[in-house]
C-alpha cells in the first residue's frame, strides 16, 4: 500500500531483481549454477548414504562430516530454485513471509554449516594433539549435544533479526530487492526508517558466529600444527597432515568468501553490485558444491567406500 511520502507499507510481495547489470546473460550464468546445485545435491547425498551404510565410518570425523552434507544439501536447495526460478523463467516476486522464512532458513543453515566446521577443527584437535583421550571426549553423546547445540544457536541468533525486520520496519522507500536471494542487509536497506538496531543484531549474529568460529579455528589449527612440526617421525608428519588438508580446504573457500560478501555489503560501496552479488551467490554454492569432492579425493576411507557404492563390490574371479 502507498504510503504519502512515497513510500511502501508493509509490502506483501517483494521483487527480487537477480544480478544487476548482468540481466541479459543471467539465463548462462544459471547454466554453472544449476551444474554446481545438481554436483552438491549428488555429492552430498553419496557421502550421507556412504556415513549411514558403513559401520567403520561411523566415527565422530565422518559423522560431522555427513552433518556438513546435510546442511550443504539444505543451503543449496534454499536458494537454488528461486534464483534459477528468476534468471531462466522470470519469476521475480516472492511474498514478504516467503521471504522472510527463506531469509531465515538460509542465514540459519549459513551458522550451523560454520558451527560444524569449528566442531571438526576441534575433532581433529583432540584427534592430533590428544589422541588418547580423542574417544571418550567425542562420545556419541557429545555428538548429539553438538547437533542439537549448532542448531539452536542459529535459530536464536537468527530469529531476533527477522522479528525485528517483521515488527519494527512497517515503511519501504521499494518493494525491488537488488539481489538474487534474500539477504538479511539487502532487506534491511529498503527501509524508509531508522535500521540501525537491525545493523547491529546483524553484527552481533554475524560476529558471533563467523567471528568466533573463525578464531577457534585458526587457535585450534596453530596448536594442531605447533603438534604436528614436533613429531619425530617424517611419515606420522605426512600423516597428520593429510588429515587436516581436507578440511581446511572445505573452511577457508567459506569463510573468505562469507567475509567478503558481510564487509562488502556494509562498506564496500565502491564495488560494482554485480561483483558483489555474484561473489555471495557463489559464497553460498561453491562450499556445498567443494565439500564432496574434496573429501572424496583427499580421504583414501570415504573415496574407497564411494567407488564401492557405485561400482558395487568386487567379485573374485572363478
Amino acid at each position: 500500500m502507498p504510503h504519502p511520502n512515497g513510500s511502501v507499507f508493509t509490502p506483501s510481495v517483494l521483487t527480487l531483481s537477480g544480478i544487476p547489470g548482468l540481466e541479459s546473460v543471467q539465463c548462462w550464468i544459471g547454466i554453472p549454477f544449476c551444474v554446481m546445485y545438481l554436483t552438491a545435491l549428488s555429492g552430498n547425498s553419496l557421502i550421507l548414504v556412504t556415513v549411514k551404510h558403513e559401520s567403520s565410518l561411523q566415527r565422530p570425523m565422518y559423522i560431522f562430516l555427513a552433518m556438513l552434507g546435510a546442511t550443504d544439501i539444505a543451503l543449496s536447495t534454499c536458494i537454488l530454485p528461486k534464483m534459477l526460478g528468476i534468471f531462466w523463467f522470470h519469476l521475480p516476486d516472492i511474498s514478504f513471509e516467503a521471504c522472510l522464512l527463506q531469509m531465515g532458513l538460509i542465514h540459519s543453515f549459513q551458522a550451523i554449516e560454520s558451527g560444524v566446521l569449528l566442531a571438526m577443527a576441534l575433532d581433529r584437535h583432540v584427534a592430533i594433539c590428544n589422541p588418547l583421550r580423542h574417544a571418550s571426549i567425542f562420545s556419541r553423546q557429545l555428538l548429539t549435544h553438538i547437533g542439537v547445540g549448532v542448531t539452536l544457536r542459529a535459530a536464536i541468533l537468527v530469529a531476533p533479526c527477522l522479528v525485528l525486520i517483521k515488527c519494527r520496519l512497517k515503511h519501504y522507500r521499494t518493494t525491488v530487492i537488488s539481489h538474487s536471494h534474500r539477504e538479511h542487509m539487502a532487506l534491511v536497506k529498503l527501509a524508509a526508517e531508522d535500521t540501525r538496531i537491525h545493523e547491529i543484531t546483524g553484527l552481533f549474529a554475524a560476529f558471533t558466529i563467523l567471528g568466533l568460529d573463525v578464531i577457534v579455528i585458526t587457535v585450534s589449527y596453530i596448536s594442531i600444527f605447533v603438534t604436528v612440526f614436533r613429531l619425530p617421525q617424517k611419515e606420522a608428519r605426512c600423516k597428520a597432515f593429510n588429515t587436516c588438508i581436507a578440511h581446511i580446504c572445505v573452511f577457508l573457500p567459506f569463510y573468505l568468501l562469507a567475509f567478503f560478501s558481510f564487509f562488502t555489503h556494509r562498506f564496500g560501496s565502491h564495488i560494482p553490485p554485480c561483483v558483489h552479488i555474484l561473489l555471495s551467490n557463489l559464497y553460498l554454492l561453491v562450499p556445498p558444491f567443494l565439500n564432496p569432492i574434496v573429501y572424496g579425493v583427499k580421504t583414501k576411507q570415504i573415496r574407497d567406500h564411494v567407488l564401492k557404492i557405485c561400482l558395487g563390490p568386487k567379485h573374485p574371479d572363478h
